[in-house]
């Protein structure tokens, strides 16, 4: 048990015990407090963020070089953390309450203390770009917004006010993204968890194998379809990157892919497991909890344009092996679907659970604890795959490990948060977008679309989502935009923090695993995740969220999915055969006529598809005739 506790430093027994038990203490008071347990809200995100504060000091050191360096100071960080998390237990009531919400020196201490430890915690747990921005936000809020001109200029708040209210209030880093955190985010973290550790990962990819190995291209699809299976059950892309990649990488590197390539794959693969229901990342939360639309509605509009999303690295991949005539897997060493899913049945179950309770009407946060039970109950149907006590609290303790980077950006970014409800700058931040775009919805989402790309080489995605969102989600609905469709093409933007240098985790990541130049792999990883950009112009200008007839849905999808292949073709410049310039220029058009809301211009995308199509067919079939004629084939 005790050798199974990762962490930086290396204390020895007694401290690994320490960090194992804390962390399942963390998992079951989030599994009490999501289902039997009574608390309110700011007490449960206080107790959320103690544990929090209390394991990224004792287990993320400030020097990786030196990881035992200064660890008294951090035991004193760690008991803080406690502290400040059990001032609110015990002394919010008696504010609000006996003191009708005027605060005293000592709040104002506390408060101060809680910002400096989280702003600390932050940059341990994501690096220094979500600290400092925070603290550029408060200094704004403090100071120097009085020396902004124009639109942006703000007056200033006193000192006390801000320390208020982003600590003993629920607008600030107890706010809606920390609730977040400490309920959906962590319990389907703690779902992923125990999936994995019953040996879902295993089942995945040997699934698919099954699905895709045999297919041109085959080992680059199965780190696609793998990619998409886990992460609809992890909902992280580093994660899914780490879990599918070991295997896909160096598969692919052996069919013939050149190594930044194999890890590009898996890298834009990965992203898109954020995009696949039924567990979509904690984004998916934050956009249920903000808008008031079911996360089962969410998941449900979301299934089509996350597998097309799929499709689109797939063509990339498929019109890659076509120009290096890479071959696919044997069949007869591939795994037979049949006896794949006959094995596998106690992993699906659980997942088949889990959706029936979110559409049957059940709370995320409910949905995701009886799924946990399930897991457990469902891994006893074969041997190899019975959990045990051990099992259950090893689950737990990944579980909360997993946790802390994700919590610590939400609950940090609920500063920002808190200092734009203060100063008003997400309705300052509206208006210069309208302006910008001239009350034009496609320049609005071309700005959105390059202000996530900024945000995305310095923030993660989820953080990246959080600052769109506040900011420039109004904007899109002034434009005529649906409320659900706003948020998800900024949910979808915000996913290329994943892919886009000079900060790219899942990319970078998977260039570890490849032995691939970073920048090179996330460049290339970038190129294939190019449906990020433009499937959401449908969510804008089309009923693909299931906003019209359902036959205008299902045709919207079908030639887009032909818009995204032509796509594909244009950009590689090759199909069958090598494209001439004149071919890329048809198929950029027909490109955009397969994206075109009307049913004619479909039509004339189809044409000129068939036009590029047919003439390279008949090629290459000759080729091949002539081959075989001179017995090289």
């Amino acid at each position: 048990m005790y050798e199974k506790v990762e962490t930086a430093r290396n204390r020895g027994k007694i401290f690994n015990t320490i960090i194992y038990i804390i962390c399942i203490l963390m998992s079951l008071f989030h599994l009490w407090v999501n289902t039997f347990g009574t608390m309110p809200g700011i007490y449960r995100n206080a107790v959320h963020l103690g544990f929090v504060l209390v394991l990224v000091f004792l287990t993320i050191p400030i020097s990786k070089k030196e990881p035992n360096r200064l660890f008294s100071l951090d035991v004193v960080l760690a008991i803080l953390g406690v502290v400040v998390a059990l001032y609110i237990l015990l002394f919010e009531e008696q504010l609000h309450l006996e003191r009708a919400s005027v605060a005293i020196l000592r709040d104002y201490i506390f408060a101060a203390i809680a910002i400096i430890l989280l702003l600390i915690a932050t940059y341990r747990a994501v690096g220094w770009f979500i600290p400092f921005l925070s603290i550029v936000f408060l200094l704004y809020a403090l100071w120097f917004g009085k020396y902004v001109p124009g639109m942006f200029n703000y007056r200033g708040v006193a000192l006390t006010r801000l320390l208020y209210r982003m600590y003993l209030t629920d607008e600030g880093i107890f706010g809606i993204v920390c609730s977040v955190s400490a309920t959906y985010v962590f319990l389907f973290i703690l779902f992923g968890a125990f999936l994995l550790k019953s040996g879902a990962g295993d089942f995945i990819i040997k699934l698919a194998q099954a699905i895709g190995g045999h297919r041109i291209g085959g080992p680059a699809k199965i780190a696609v379809i793998s990619s998409g299976f886990m992460g609809s059950v992890s909902g992280s892309a580093v994660a899914n990157t780490v879990a599918t990649g070991t295997f896909t990488i160096p598969l692919m590197k052996k069919s013939g892919y050149q190594s930044h390539f194999a890890a590009a794959v898996e890298a834009a693969a990965s992203t898109g497991g954020q995009l696949m229901p039924p567990i979509m990342g904690a984004g998916a939360f934050i956009m249920a909890q903000w808008t008031g639309i079911s996360y089962i509605k969410i998941i449900a509009v979301a299934i089509i344009p996350a597998v097309m999303y799929f499709l689109s690295v797939a063509f990339f991949v498929h019109i890659e092996a076509l120009k290096y005539n890479l071959k696919p897997i044997p069949k007869d060493q591939l795994p037979k679907l049949g006896k794949v899913l006959k094995d596998g049945i106690q992993f699906i179950l659980p997942i088949a659970i889990l959706v029936i309770l979110l559409v049957t009407g059940y709370t995320a946060t409910y949905a995701a604890a009886i799924g946990i039970v399930a897991i457990v109950v469902s891994s006893w149907i074969r041997k190899e795959s019975r959990m045990g006590i051990r099992d259950i609290l090893d689950a737990m303790y990944i579980g909360a490990k997993n946790s802390l980077s994700t919590a610590a950006i939400l609950i940090c970014a609920g500063i920002v948060i808190g200092v734009v409800s203060i100063t008003g700058m997400g309705i300052t931040f509206s208006g210069m977008v309208l302006h910008l775009s001239g009350g034009h919805l496609f320049w609005a989402i071309i700005l959105v679309m390059l202000a996530s790309l900024v945000l995305g080489m310095g923030l993660p995605v989820t953080a990246s989502y959080i600052f769109l969102a506040i900011l420039a989600a109004p904007a899109l609905t002034h434009l005529g935009m649906s409320l659900l469709a706003a948020h998800m093409v900024i949910f979808w933007y915000s996913q290329d923090a994943n892919v886009t240098p000079p900060v790219c985790l899942a990319a970078y990541t998977a260039a570890g695993i490849s032995g691939s130049p970073p920048m090179k792999t996330g460049f290339t990883a970038w190129k294939l995740a190019k449906g990020l950009y433009i499937i959401p112009f449908l969510f804008a200008y089309s009923p693909i969220l299931f906003e019209g007839p359902l036959w205008e849905v299902f045709a919207t999808a079908i030639s887009a999915t032909f818009g995204l292949f032509v796509f594909t073709m244009f950009f590689e410049g090759y199909f069958l055969k090598k494209l001439h310039f004149y071919e890329r220029g048809i198929a950029i058009v027909a490109t955009v006529l397969f994206f075109w809301p009307h049913i004619l211009p479909k039509v004339i995308g189809f044409i000129l598809f068939l036009a590029l199509y047919l003439p390279q067919k008949f090629k290459t079939g000759k080729e091949l005739k002539w081959k075989k004629e001179a017995g090289e084939v």
